[in-house]
């Protein structure tokens, strides 16, 4: 097999360990988090955020099967590059598993004029005139530099749960195979970033952050086309830009950002199996009445 970088590897599950303690899946090669159930003593094994990822997914199933001693269940949003098919998803997922978001992407072997969108080629005229971008590496200062960033996300954006990263969860995302970096600098220094994970063919947005100088420069578009050319000069055939905010956010600024970089939409599947169904009954029973919740003992209430 040929080795795997980014949401694929079990580094990035590392990344997450505070999350959850990382189970290792040996014949797919993926990993999960175990989390414990609230007011049990009972664990389910969760897919990574923002999505799982692995090697070989003809061996999930089987990785799944040997966890029904440990866990109740298992759920993940599933890679829309995975070399798989809803049809072996659905048999390694038999309780649950469908399309939950469509993820943009973009065939980087055609030319960036050729499909960006106008307003953002307007945008990145606009940024490149205020800011410059460069590729940074994994530093100290570059970790840094970034944090800095992306407090200023956490306050405009009220972040919380799993996607407020801790200082020490940057510190090893940062050191996962195939991460990227790309930065905006203007006359005070950085003001925005964004970080990737290249990964067999395919170069993952993960994450971007910038202060009120970055969004006032249009830097998001200088960096993002300045990247994706890098990116096809480089031989990546993909751009996997993620899903737009929320479940469907068809009128969000972030949709239509992403929307305006992609040539094309691919499903993220919802996948759940119940490990342990005598379990998953007794502790569903206070679960909010008619959900549709997955795990139902997780459901809002």
């Amino acid at each position: 097999m040929s080795a795997v970088g980014g949401y694929a590897s079990r580094a990035y599950a590392e990344a997450l360990a505070e999350f959850g303690e990382v189970i290792e899946l040996p014949n797919c090669g993926g990993a999960l988090l175990g989390q414990s159930i609230a007011d049990s003593t009972h664990r389910d094994a969760v897919g990574p955020y923002p999505i799982f990822s692995c090697r070989d997914w003809s061996g999930l199933s089987a990785d799944l099967d040997s966890l029904s001693g440990r866990f109740v269940c298992a759920y993940a949003v599933t890679d829309p590059f995975g070399e798989t098919s809803a049809d072996e998803l659905a048999r390694a997922f038999p309780d649950l598993c469908y399309a939950y978001k469509q993820h943009y992407a973009a065939d980087l072997s055609r030319p960036l004029d050729s499909f960006v969108d106008s307003h953002h080629r307007r945008n990145i005229r606009k940024g490149l005139k205020h800011v410059s971008v460069s590729r940074l590496t994994a530093s100290a200062e570059t970790l840094a530099a970034w944090q800095a960033l992306y407090d200023c996300l956490i306050e405009r954006h009220d972040i919380r749960g799993i996607a407020r990263f801790s200082a020490e969860s940057f510190a090893k995302q940062f050191a996962v195979p195939g991460f990227d970096c790309f930065a905006a600098v203007d006359a005070e220094g950085i003001c925005g970033m964004t970080l990737w994970y290249v990964d067999r063919g395919v170069a993952y947005y993960h994450l971007g952050a910038y202060n009120e100088r970055g969004y006032g420069q249009a830097a998001a578009y200088a960096i993002f086309s300045t990247a994706l050319q890098r990116f096809a000069e480089e031989g990546v055939r993909w751009a996997a830009l993620g899903a737009g905010a929320g479940t469907t956010a068809a009128d969000s600024g972030l949709t239509r950002f992403k929307q305006g970089w992609s040539t094309e939409t691919r499903p993220a599947y919802l996948c759940g199996r119940i490990l342990q169904p005598e379990t998953y009954q007794r502790l569903s029973i206070a679960a909010p009445t008619g959900t549709t919740f997955f795990p139902a003992y997780r459901a809002p209430r």
